[in-house]
């Protein structure tokens, strides 16, 4: 499938990367090499849409291990993620029609470098901080640029945010991490999360975070069923549609 992927200039230097509306990946150029924040779903060849826009050498980063942001890696040679999410993305990697797809290209996934909550990565006048947010994924990761004050969530912090899944942490330890992102969150201005279009404005952060202490509290008097692939779980909405933390049973920590 071509025609996929939208590019969309942001400001300057960032260019999104517009998956179908299914998926956003961003591309960051600075004066000596570009990064590409997740490569989205695999059907389009992120890398020669990428290489429209610069020639400049390319470093490749996960902020998770979800099908929606990883699949498309398989144009690259290499690719970095945080150590705690390869598990999950070794396991989408044995999806029966994933490994078809990359039969058909000649494709194969490559091998995954660490990253690390802390590290820095100097693109040339623009440097960009990896920090850590396990929750959504226990290697899930926001990527910083202070000097403008962006953060790129991932799915961490999203008009609705998934914490149902087997994988993510307790959403108590969530909201323990979410208070802990507070220092990033003074310095940041704008939000580029993993499924949206377009600059979100940092106020959101805070609604978001209090949604997930709310859940935490146990206010649910407004609580919905929500259906998704793996089943029905529930859903907290807060603020306008589509924004929900969505939750089961699972999602507690169990004394």
């Amino acid at each position: 499938m071509y025609g996929r992927i939208q590019i969309k200039q942001l400001n300057p230097y960032i260019y999104l990367l517009d998956d179908k509306q299914e998926s956003s990946g961003y591309l960051v150029v600075g004066e000596e090499k570009a990064l590409v924040v997740d490569t989205m779903m695999g059907y389009e060849d992120v890398k020669a849409v990428v290489r429209k826009i610069t020639d400049l050498p390319l470093m490749v980063v996960n902020t998770h291990g979800h099908p929606d942001h990883i699949y498309g890696d398989i144009y690259f040679d290499k690719v970095y993620m945080n150590p705690a999410d390869f598990p999950i993305a070794e396991g989408f990697m044995k999806d029966p029609q994933f490994i078809s797809e990359c039969r058909k290209r000649n494709l194969r996934m490559p091998e995954f470098a660490p990253i690390y909550p802390g590290d820095r990565i100097d693109l040339g006048k623009v440097e960009v901080e990896v920090i850590g947010l396990p929750g959504h994924t226990p290697g899930s990761i926001c990527l910083f640029i202070r000097k403008d004050g962006i953060l790129f969530s991932g799915d961490s912090i999203l008009e609705q945010t998934w914490m149902q899944l087997p994988e993510s942490l307790p959403i108590d330890e969530f909201l323990k991490n979410l208070n802990g992102l507070k220092p990033v969150l003074e310095e940041t201005r704008y939000l580029l999360t993993g499924h949206n279009q377009d600059f979100v404005d940092v106020s959101f952060c805070e609604e978001h975070r209090e949604a997930v202490a709310q859940v935490c509290a146990g206010k649910n008097e407004n609580d919905v069923a929500y259906q998704w692939f793996g089943g029905v779980c529930m859903a907290h909405p807060y603020g306008p549609e589509p924004r929900k933390i969505v939750y089961s049973d699972g999602s507690f920590r169990k004394n």
